[in-house]
């Protein structure tokens, strides 16, 4: 059973939809080790805490970066973490962070990386003038935004799309799309391949993964 630690900020949409998929038994062989948020009483910790998990608040306020990644760092290894798991975490983790948790930090971001990264995905695409949009699950590096893309999800921008009306489109996609992309790494099926995450040989066909990515 693999061990996740699920680091949040905010309403923590994200963790629920991956407690609920433990839960009903979408998500197998992982377990939830520890909810950690660096604001006290968030929602997503709150939650958490109704759900009878092991919580923690790690306060940023007033702290550097090294010295509160080293207590966040502290906190997952003590709880024996396997996987990182970022569900609205609005930090920017520190290179130490990333380095003790190689290929083992998830993010989710509200576009289709590598296209619109940053804090303004939805007003970005919209700006553009694209015509879909979607979500993106991958490993995290010290790039913002960037490292292997495990998994995509799509949705089209209709007509009189507003920042609201687009995100919650896609953050019906993140729901279904997280959960799944942590299978995907739990499964030991697949490896990072020129930027993607990609079956092994042998395990099932991989030409077609790229595209298989955006659907």
């Amino acid at each position: 059973m693999k061990r996740l630690g699920i680091l949040l900020s905010g309403r923590g949409s994200n963790f629920m939809a991956i407690a609920e998929a433990i839960k009903s038994h979408r998500l197998l062989g992982a377990q939830i080790a520890i909810v950690l948020s660096n604001v006290a009483n968030s929602p997503g910790i709150v939650a958490a805490q109704k759900m009878g998990l092991k919580t923690a608040v790690v306060e940023s306020r007033g702290r550097s970066r090294d010295e509160h990644d080293m207590e966040v760092i502290a906190r997952l290894h003590q709880h024996k973490v396997d996987l990182v798991i970022l569900a609205g975490y609005m930090r920017i983790l520190s290179p130490r962070f990333i380095g003790e948790f190689p290929e083992r930090i998830l993010n989710i971001h509200p576009s289709l990386l590598p296209d619109f990264p940053g804090m303004h995905a939805h007003r970005d695409v919209l700006v553009a003038g694209v015509k879909e949009s979607g979500c993106t699950v991958h490993f995290v590096n010290e790039q913002v935004d960037d490292g292997t893309i495990i998994l995509q999800r799509s949705v089209p921008v209709l007509p009189g799309d507003t920042e609201e009306t687009l995100a919650a489109r896609v953050l019906e996609q993140e729901h279904g799309a997280y959960p799944e992309a942590i299978a995907r790494v739990l499964s030991g099926k697949y490896e990072s391949r020129d930027g993607y995450y990609v079956r092994r040989a042998g395990a099932d066909d991989s030409t077609h993964v790229s595209r298989e990515l955006r659907k």
